[in-house]
């Protein structure tokens, strides 16, 4: 169906009755002056766009980190400012402030923004426009939209992307095995548009109120795995995977991206457990038995352009891939048995 006439005015509309939360961590590491201003910088595109000063929240994670970025720009920007507790990751921040956000009733969507200047705010008028044609054109009373990159290696840089597309096929995968066992199809003719798995790890994302409060205010699923794998790491699969869950149909709308992140923590994290959470959460969430895991990380595997980069990306592959089979009641010593073609 062709866009209607009116359609930009309705997408206006509906910014003015959204909300936006940004998940905020100064790590030791960070540049606090670089995370202020790329905090400021995000801010003020999103009041550009047209959002509510009073419907936007700064969320921290912990009082115990440097809460000077967000108190900076929510001073600066007459923003909302909420501070955790404690340190207990992303996914608990975006809690966070939705619980701040839920007495308000007057915001139809929610969406959640990095804080790391990576995502442009001009961008949530096209995700708002995919949300209104999904409720207004395919009865669709649930929705998520992911702000999908147009490349994962650009930002991220070769290894990083090449992680996190195997975590995307897999949750693809997973995905798909769910809907065959419970009788429900996934639908995903607007998630497949611009390429062969949605993006489900972008950090920009956007909930229609009634799906966002239910994946963001209910008892969290830990299904078995630590509370860091769960609000630090899984934090993108579990916010697809819950969403889709209360019936939400899935959406993807092409964003920008900078060429090359000024900021992140995953160099100092451990890689190998950070993918290998991303991956484990939703498997045990969906209930896939070991023996589909072995077969799907064989599948994938072999197509990454990592294992050209030898011997380093097999063995970091071959890692996540036993911590993930193991965790999911296999043999992780299996993983040495992958094989590939013979000649491409």
């Amino acid at each position: 169906m062709k866009p209607t006439t009116g359609a930009c005015e309705a997408a206006q509309h509906a910014i003015e009755n959204s909300a936006i939360v940004i998940p905020v961590y100064a790590a030791p590491h960070i540049d606090v002056a670089q995370l202020t201003s790329a905090l400021h910088d995000t801010v003020l595109g999103c009041l550009t766009q047209g959002i509510n000063p009073e419907r936007l929240y700064l969320s921290v994670d912990g009082a115990a980190s440097n809460t000077r970025p967000a108190e900076s720009v929510s001073r600066k920007n007459g923003v909302n400012l909420t501070i955790a507790d404690s340190h207990s990751g992303k996914l608990a921040a975006i809690r966070h402030g939705v619980a701040a956000l839920q007495a308000d009733r007057r915001w139809h969507y929610l969406a959640i923004v990095d804080q790391d200047g990576d995502h442009f705010a001009n961008d949530l008028v096209s995700m708002l426009r995919m949300a209104q044609h999904l409720q207004a054109n395919d009865s669709a009373r649930r929705c998520l939209v992911l702000g999908e990159r147009l490349s994962r290696h650009r930002p991220m840089g070769f290894l990083r992307g090449e992680l996190e597309e195997l975590a995307d096929r897999i949750l693809l995968d997973a995905l798909m095995y769910d809907a065959a066992v419970s009788g429900r199809p996934l639908p995903l003719h607007y998630a497949l548009n611009l390429g062969e798995f949605p993006d489900f790890h972008s950090g920009l994302k956007l909930f229609d109120r009634q799906t966002a409060l239910e994946v963001l205010t209910s008892e969290p699923r830990l299904c078995g795995v630590s509370a860091t794998a769960y609000y630090r790491h899984a934090v993108e699969a579990v916010m697809t995977v819950e969403a889709l869950a209360a019936g939400a149909v899935l959406a993807g709308v092409s964003r920008r991206t900078a060429n090359g992140q000024a900021f992140t923590t995953f160099g100092v994290m451990d890689r190998c457990q950070l993918v290998a959470d991303k991956i484990i959460w939703p498997l045990r969430r969906l209930a896939v038995p070991a023996p589909f895991v072995v077969q799907w990380l064989a599948n994938h595997l072999g197509r990454l352009q990592l294992h050209t980069l030898a011997p380093q990306g097999t063995g970091e592959l071959q890692r996540i891939a036993a911590m993930v089979v193991a965790a999911c009641g296999g043999n992780p010593d299996i993983v040495r048995q992958f094989e590939q073609p013979p000649f491409v």
